[in-house]
């Protein structure tokens, strides 16, 4: 009689990152009460029947050296740090956490670690000290964030700037036991330059190169990547070649941490330009010099806008041919290959939705609720679908003898 095994599927957790509604508690109450934003948002956490959020940090809008007219998806500070984070204020929060049962996967803070300003880049860097004695206080086992990119240097030598300047972040990660968890979105449009992965953390072989950068430095164990789908399509990477390269190269440890952001391409926008996107006369530069007017910054991320725009999981049609030809995010196939290609345990690794998709980014609480409640159960599901076929056909199916049908997508070919 074949082995017996039983039907387990495993599902991970479903959070969502708190910047998709970034003014939930109004800053006139939120200012001087800087907790309570943390306090409303698991509040309204239950409301979408999330497991978990991604807590969004940021310098306050009166100290950022970016203003939010030249981003195109603006940043939350929900986490205000504008004071300490002591005891004192994680009591309260973690009250809150009990008091709603949603957990913090994560801090997030998303800016540029290698700026080529050094009094910029200290600010930064200071401000993510602070995050990261949050985060320990908290409990929550990583920080997420980018490297960033020194404009003044080319990609070697950022290679060099990472080494002197970001390994120091991970020894103080190391210190209070987090992971330093890098989400890859090369970041065209923060530079009305003509560099677009602006990101040095942008791909798989980068990540191979700089973990080993981390490892000669004794703080291999911090750098991990907070993998988003969306930023592969931007680059023509589809998730299961992504995820076969890093088992291939032996670094599938390497994903900890997974957004769950879409994006649609828009063929037109790639005839016209091409995958590095809208090169001039985007509005960001006036009579060949880079405008003064903020609003005109944001004009830079036409390397990006025009021949993409990210999707809010479940808000794209179902589209088979865009999936096969890596123009939207087949997002069955990202959960199948995950548990295929990592080896990861998914009862511990949260799946976290990000919402940028323009058009449904409204902050309206009232109005939002639906929509980001719709789209995470729309992830669970899609998630507890792959989970079920995964141990079916991996666990069930393999201890009987029986064989899996058919062939499914493979990696590196579409």
């Amino acid at each position: 009689m074949p082995e017996i095994k039983e039907f387990e599927p495993k599902f991970m957790p479903i959070g969502v990152l708190t910047a998709a509604l970034q003014e939930l508690t109004p800053r006139e109450r939120r200012d001087p009460d800087p907790d309570l934003a943390v306090e409303e948002w698991l509040d309204f956490a239950v409301t979408l029947d999330a497991d978990c959020i991604e807590l969004s940090a940021a310098l306050h809008p009166s100290l950022a050296d970016v203003p939010a007219e030249a981003m195109l998806d603006p940043v939350a500070n929900t986490l205000d740090l504008r004071e300490p984070f002591d005891e004192r204020r994680a009591k309260r929060v973690l009250a809150a956490v009990d008091a709603t049962g949603v957990s913090i996967a994560d801090i997030a803070y998303f800016d540029d670690m290698l700026h080529e300003n050094s009094a910029i880049r200290q600010k930064k860097h200071e401000f993510m000290l602070a995050v990261m004695n949050a985060a320990s206080l908290l409990g929550v086992p990583a920080v997420t964030g980018f490297v960033g990119r020194n404009q003044s240097k080319s990609m070697d030598q950022n290679l060099v700037d990472f080494e002197e300047s970001f390994i120091p972040l991970l020894k103080e990660a190391k210190a209070r036991h987090l992971q330093y968890r890098v989400e890859q979105c090369p970041m065209p449009g923060w530079t009305p330059g003509d560099n677009f992965h602006n990101n040095i953390g942008y791909a798989p072989a980068m990540w191979i190169a700089l973990h080993q950068i981390c490892e000669r430095n004794g703080v291999g164990d911090q750098f991990r990547i907070h993998y988003d789908p969306s930023h592969a399509i931007l680059m023509g990477q589809d998730t299961r070649s992504i995820f076969q390269y890093l088992k291939d190269a032996g670094y599938g440890f390497l994903v900890a941490g997974m957004h769950v952001k879409g994006q649609v391409i828009h063929a037109e926008g790639v005839a016209g330009w091409g995958y590095g996107g809208q090169t001039v006369q985007r509005g960001d530069w006036v009579d060949g010099e880079v405008s003064a007017n903020p609003a005109d910054l944001a004009n830079a991320w036409k390397k990006q806008t025009v021949l993409c725009e990210h999707e809010l999981p479940g808000t794209a049609r179902h589209d088979p041919l865009a999936y096969l030809q890596n123009r939207t995010v087949d997002w069955l196939d990202h959960q199948l290959a995950a548990r295929e290609l990592l080896g990861f345990d998914p009862t511990t690794t949260p799946l976290i939705v990000e919402h940028e998709y323009g058009a449904a980014r409204v902050q309206d609480k009232t109005l939002l609720q639906p929509i980001l409640a719709a789209s995470m159960a729309f992830t669970r599901h899609i998630d507890r679908a792959a989970a079920s076929m995964y141990a079916l056909q991996a666990e069930v199916l393999a201890a009987q003898g029986i064989p899996v049908q058919g062939v499914g997508r493979v990696a590196y070919r579409s």
